[in-house]
């Protein structure tokens, strides 16, 4: 069994995939204050209570946007499973994708993304990565990588309008399910949400301009259940298309490996 790690800035999501299936999803806060004990107690209770057995895990692997917690995953993994992590970067596996377009150095989960993006749903391809920052990744019709934009998140809009206005309430983000609101709560609700959806919209259709074809967009992150569905350019919903890129990823350089 494999065990799949990415961890963001906000949130860890991890999942445990038998081949290609996955078994168990969980997502655990993001803390760069906790220890490798705390952090590995944590994961065994959450494996326990999926009835998975710890031996059966015979790999790891992650990626992170936290450098400061690689070493923290790779002693867990030590720990727990007695197996070396695997950290993908961009020398991990190079023949998987080409992101040579892209100036400096790409976020490893934009690069994950971009890979399984790929692999399941062919060229051209959009990524929609609503978490903290909402990250879109763009593969040409020729399977390359051709770079992408970077936006603040759903969320982190959020926060920031309720921080910055004295009166405005924190709400919950959900569907309005009006585009004219009747109170403060639903007007921040439409503003929020239809907006996030509205800019993605708006987004994909500058890029498929710049493409000069039609692409399959993909959303995932942990909010794109909420967008996904509202955007009217998204084709496919995929909560776990990060993790599986991490196992397309442990699976092409195990091969490799074997080889």
């Amino acid at each position: 069994m494999l065990l799949t790690i990415d961890v963001g800035n906000t949130q860890t999501v991890l999942g445990a995939y038998q081949g290609a299936r996955l078994v168990q999803m969980w997502r655990m806060g993001t803390d760069p204050q906790a220890t490798a004990d705390e952090v590995a107690a944590r994961l065994a209770g959450l494996i326990a209570i999926a009835d998975i057995d710890a031996r059966a895990i015979d790999g790891v692997v992650a990626d992170t946007v936290v450098p400061a917690l690689k070493h923290l995953w790779k002693k867990v993994a030590r720990g727990l499973f007695g197996v070396e992590a695997l950290f993908v970067d961009k020398d991990t596996a190079p023949d998987l994708l080409d992101v040579t377009a892209y100036a400096q150095t790409l976020g490893t989960d934009r690069i994950v993304d971009a890979i399984a993006a790929r692999a399941l749903y062919g060229a051209p391809a959009i990524v929609l990565d609503l978490g903290t920052a909402t990250n879109i990744e763009v593969i040409g019709p020729d399977g390359r990588y051709k770079g992408g934009a970077i936006a603040p998140g759903l969320q982190t809009s959020m926060n920031a309008l309720v921080s910055g206005t004295a009166q405005l309430p924190a709400i919950e983000l959900v569907d309005p399910g009006t585009a004219i609101g009747t109170d403060t709560v639903q007007a921040i609700q439409i503003g929020v949400v239809y907006g996030e959806a509205a800019r993605m919209d708006g987004l994909v259709r500058r890029i498929e301009r710049e493409l000069g074809c039609a692409a399959t967009v993909v959303a995932t992150g942990g909010f794109c259940r909420l967008i996904g569905p509202l955007a009217e350019t998204v084709d496919e919903v995929n909560p776990e298309l990060t993790l599986q890129g991490l196992r397309i990823v442990y699976e092409h350089v195990h091969g490799r490996g074997q080889a």
